[in-house]
């Protein structure tokens, strides 16, 4: 029979604070929660923003609270965006055509270029004379054509919880992403490792881009040609499968699975399949999920700019062209279905942890809900490798059939929502519009809720459909689906028969929404749709499954599980993030093994790897005559 993947804890950071414990979400949402919760989520913000928690709760710090997360101008922590450095190639010349200038010798290049004469001046210097054009690149600065992003809480460095050395930021938040989603199932993670054999176990993590800050892809590429060196650790730090390897070494101490995946702005979901096609395949019992993504670089804003992906300043302004702004509202730079001009770039870490269903209940463990399917599919033929195709309407049509599957044709009609990819790009309004609607029809959906979570935290490319997933959670916990807060109308070009899109929060009756339809789009062709269950459809689920016993017996083990979650909640909302980074520490090797036939055990794992292996292939060999 096949497991269920359920959801037993979810934890990471994006633009709207900490993820855990919903307070991520809560941000989006705040307005319309009631004062103890509200109070609650300034608490969670104000102890990674490093503002005393006795001030949390007066209206100017919550104002500040408020103008410092979500999209905003870029902050000079990240960079100036008014004095973005760079190299202005120049030509230089004598007046009398020929150019001399003074310059330390040591500063020379090894090879000298064509006529240049080298004087020895003594002291270390030298004179050149050079009788043609000297071509030089003079460091300088430029304001950069965006300025708006969806950057981390101000004031919240994730360098600073622990011994980060020279990280890569996507790394760094790769291992506040998952630290954070571990501590918040409110287990120990030796007991976990108590439960299962080692190589029950995977970690499923990645980054779209890769780490291109300057400790990174960005500062290997540059060095040289900014005239600095290239360091040992900017290409093996840079790769796109180091958050899994981050998590799985100093984190997990992972010796089973690692299966990073890629699939551009789809990346999550990508991780996210792999985990539950190992879990319901009974490969894997526990799969850690995520994605660490940091995109706010000038360098990364330039290439999307240049593509014409990105809301610029000078298009927003357009936007709002009659209204007297000076500047852009850079608030609203992301409005998803409306108007709009391109989207804006956020950075964002997301981790989920999954087990089957018989260890959720064995050891007591929350369940926030449960992965149904996971559906990618390419686009086939296309003009351009960047442009929309047909596979996503394959993978949104199959998810909805999957939830419908379960929960019946009648019930998919009123009792699911839609967690919208969303971008605020002119051609995505249009065509996941027309996906959406027409998946809808072939239903019988005729009023659709869709959110379009991107209107507040940008588009955090691989991360992104990270971000909708912990989002959708959000909903189920506290009945409030986010409306599209930054719009004022919905474009005319946007198909909405049978969608329902608003600006305004949509509140929803408790346990009336069984499931969720997550979309993510990627360049490429890298499409994925989800069908994410409730935790009430879940608990559902797994009574019928294991029996009432089993069940009331796994609600009396959930108590003190849930009561060491809610410690650690209480504990961050004090003092902000507390991350698990084990360097060095119970590092393994060969002679920490013990190696038999029968199995192979591992200094710190009470089970052993099997190796008893019963081939599915085996009868192959018998003759059928």
């Amino acid at each position: 029979m096949s497991k269920l993947p359920v959801i037993v804890g979810f934890g990471g950071v994006n633009a709207a604070g900490r993820s855990s414990f919903h307070h991520g979400y809560r941000r989006l949402v705040v307005d319309a929660l009631p004062e103890d919760k509200a109070a609650r989520t300034y608490r969670s913000l104000a102890a990674i923003m490093g503002i005393p928690a006795d001030q949390a709760g007066s209206d100017t710090q919550r104002q500040y609270m408020r103008d410092h997360t979500l999209i905003r101008k870029i902050e000079g922590n990240i960079f100036d965006t008014d004095q973005v450095g760079w190299n202005k190639r120049m030509a230089l010349s004598g007046a009398d055509g020929v150019l001399e200038f003074v310059t330390r010798a040591r500063d020379l290049p090894d090879a000298l270029p064509g006529g240049w004469e080298v004087t020895e001046l003594g002291g270390g210097k030298v004179s050149v004379r050079v009788g043609e054009d000297c071509h030089v690149l003079l460091p300088t600065t430029r304001k950069i054509e965006v300025s708006s992003a969806g950057q981390l809480p101000t004031g919240f460095d994730p360098a600073s919880l622990y011994a980060s050395r020279n990280h890569p930021r996507g790394l760094q938040m790769a291992i506040c992403g998952a630290s954070d989603a571990l501590k918040s199932m409110g287990l120990e993670w030796q007991t976990v490792m108590d439960n299962i054999r080692p190589d029950q176990m995977g970690v499923y993590a990645s980054s779209a881009m890769a780490q291109l800050d300057d400790n990174g892809f960005g500062g290997l590429l540059g060095a040289r040609a900014n005239g600095g060196r290239v360091s040992s650790k900017q290409l093996a730090l840079g790769l796109a499968d180091m958050p899994a390897d981050f998590v799985s070494a100093y984190v997990l101490g992972n010796v089973g699975t690692s299966g990073p995946s890629l699939g551009a702005c789809a990346t999550f979901f990508y991780n996210l399949r792999q985990a539950v096609n190992d879990i319901r395949n009974g490969l894997t019992k526990v799969a850690v999920v995520g994605v660490a993504e940091s995109g706010v670089d000038p360098r990364v804003i330039d290439g999307y700019y240049t593509m014409g992906a990105l809301a610029s300043d000078a298009d927003l302004l357009k936007l709002d062209a009659g209204k007297g702004l000076t500047e852009p509202d850079y608030r609203r730079a992301s409005r998803p279905f409306s108007s709009n001009c391109g989207f804006t770039i956020s950075e964002s870490s997301q981790f989920i942890v999954l087990f089957d269903d018989e260890l959720a209940l064995q050891l007591g463990a929350q369940i926030h809900g449960a992965v149904a399917d996971v559906f990618t599919n390419a686009d086939g033929y296309k003009k351009s490798i960047s442009s929309p195709g047909v596979g996503n309407y394959l993978t949104a049509a199959k998810a909805v059939a999957a939830a419908s599957g379960i929960i019946g044709d009648k019930a998919i009609k009123t009792r699911s929502f839609v967690q919208s990819h969303g971008t605020s790009t002119p051609q995505n309004r249009v065509t996941e519009s027309h996906i959406l609607n027409e998946t809808a029809k072939i239903f019988g959906i005729e009023n659709w809720p869709v959110a379009a979570i991107k209107a507040y935290i940008g588009h955090s490319i691989g991360a992104s459909s990270g971000d909708q997933l912990i989002a959708s959670l959000g909903v189920w916990q506290d009945n409030i689906l986010p409306g599209i807060a930054t719009i004022d109308h919905i474009a005319d070009d946007v198909h909405q028969s049978n969608l329902r899109l608003q600006k305004e929060h949509m509140h929803v009756e408790p346990d009336s929404l069984d499931v969720a339809i997550l979309n993510a789009k990627g360049f490429g062709g890298n499409n994925a749709s989800v069908a994410l269950l409730a935790p009430h459809l879940s608990e559902k689920m797994l009574r019928g499954r294991h029996g009432n016993k089993a069940w009331q017996a796994y609600l009396v083990r959930r108590e003190q599980v849930q009561a060491a979650a809610a410690d650690y909640d209480d504990a961050a909302c004090e003092t902000g993030f507390s991350v698990r980074y084990q360097f060095g520490e119970n590092v393994l090797d060969g002679g920490d093994l013990e190696m038999s036939r029968a199995g192979i055990g591992i200094k710190g794992w009470a089970e052993k790897v099997a190796l008893e292996f019963e081939s599915p292939y085996a009868s192959w060999l018998k003759s059928k005559d």
